[in-house]
Formats: structure tokens, sequence, C-alpha cells
């Protein structure tokens, strides 16, 4: 269902921008090191997020053929 992959790929990209939120906080008070640690997650999560956006629209296209 596309729109099970819609909805998991907005999931990963609200956890994405909470660690990219996370990041700045702890860059901004000098922990580098859980600074770090969150970019990683919000990389991580914005690749899922992108890999859910691709399957959706694969299917939706799909769908539309038929």
């Amino acid at each position: 269902m596309p729109k099970d992959h819609h909805n998991t790929a907005a999931d990963h990209h609200e956890k994405a921008a909470k660690s990219h939120r996370a990041a700045a906080e702890h860059h901004s008070k000098g922990d580098h090191e859980a600074g770090l640690r969150h970019s990683g997650e919000a990389q991580e999560h914005s690749k899922n997020a992108h890999q859910h956006s691709q399957d959706a629209h694969n299917k939706s296209a799909l769908a539309a053929k038929k």
C-alpha cells in the first residue's frame, strides 16, 4: 500500500528532524560527541524516509497504470 509507505516515510522524516534539532542543541553546548551521534541518527532516518518515499511513488505509479 502506497499510503503505508507514505506514513512510514513521514515518521522517518519527523524522527530525522528531531535528531537534527538534538544534534544542533548538543553542538551549541559544546557536546560534539552527542551531536555527532544525533547527526548519524538523523542521516539514517533520512535514508529510510527516502527509501519509503521512493517505494510509495513506485507503487502509486503502478496502481495508476491499472
